[in-house]
């Protein structure tokens, strides 16, 4: 009895200790709540998700998506259109994203609009070649799960305000946005040139479409707007 009591208390604390060795330790490693958040921002939007419904379209992209949805709600709210974008992220966090954020929505149409921070290094240097990539692989795996894919170019942006140091970001953007539109003219992809409508003469984005030069305002999104909601009701019907 008393060798059986001594096993168990034996076995009970090389049970603490072991528990002790291979918890994580809060304070030892640093450990900061946000360190929780993960890499592509799942859970931005994984509660919004949960109540969408039948979406005629789903937007993905970065903040000038985002920016899109929260500045002019109702152009997504009466028109059942989605916005799924995510300040700062690349291409790369969007097709990590993409099931989660557009497929497991079941929209009719997703409206790709993305790589001006792949080019601006979000998250570091990546070949303009990758960039459209990403975005080509987006519209693939729209495609294979029945939603039809829009591709909106990259809009002018001959300077981030944020990244000074990057100069070519001009020859950069119309690179992606030549393969980006090669590529749907041979497979028959809806593809949208907004940089040619929207640049000033210095193959920026106008003060009248924006402040900073990268991210439009409402008199931008206006300009977008109906030219998109069109091509949106039409791939829809």
């Amino acid at each position: 009895m008393k060798k059986n009591f001594f096993s168990v208390l034996s076995c009970t604390l090389l049970g603490i200790m072991m528990t002790m060795v291979y918890m994580p330790n809060a304070k030892a490693q640093n450990f900061d709540i946000n360190d929780l958040k993960t890499w592509a921002n799942y859970e931005r939007y994984a509660e919004a998700n949960q109540s969408v419904s039948n979406p005629i379209a789903v937007f993905m992209g970065n903040s000038i998506t985002d920016n899109w949805a929260r500045m002019h709600e109702a152009y997504f709210t009466e028109n059942n259109f989605v916005g799924r974008g995510i300040s700062g992220q690349v291409t790369a966090q969007m097709l990590a994203r993409f099931r989660a954020d557009v497929l497991n929505l079941h929209p009719k149409v997703v409206v790709i609009m993305a790589g001006t921070n792949d080019v601006a290094r979000n998250q570091k240097y990546i070949p303009v070649e990758h960039v459209a990539g990403n975005i080509i692989s987006m519209v693939e795996l729209a495609i294979a799960h029945g939603i039809k894919p829009i591709i909106l170019s990259i809009l002018p942006a001959n300077k981030y305000g944020w990244r000074p140091e990057i100069t070519d970001s001009t020859q950069q953007i119309l690179q992606i946005n030549a393969m980006l539109e090669s590529y749907a003219k041979l497979n028959g992809i809806s593809y949208i040139d907004l940089f040619n409508l929207m640049k000033d003469e210095n193959q920026g984005l106008p003060k009248k479409y924006s402040s900073d030069g990268v991210h439009p305002n409402l008199d931008g999104y206006a300009i977008m707007e109906p030219i998109v909601k069109a091509e949106i009701l039409r791939l829809a019907r």
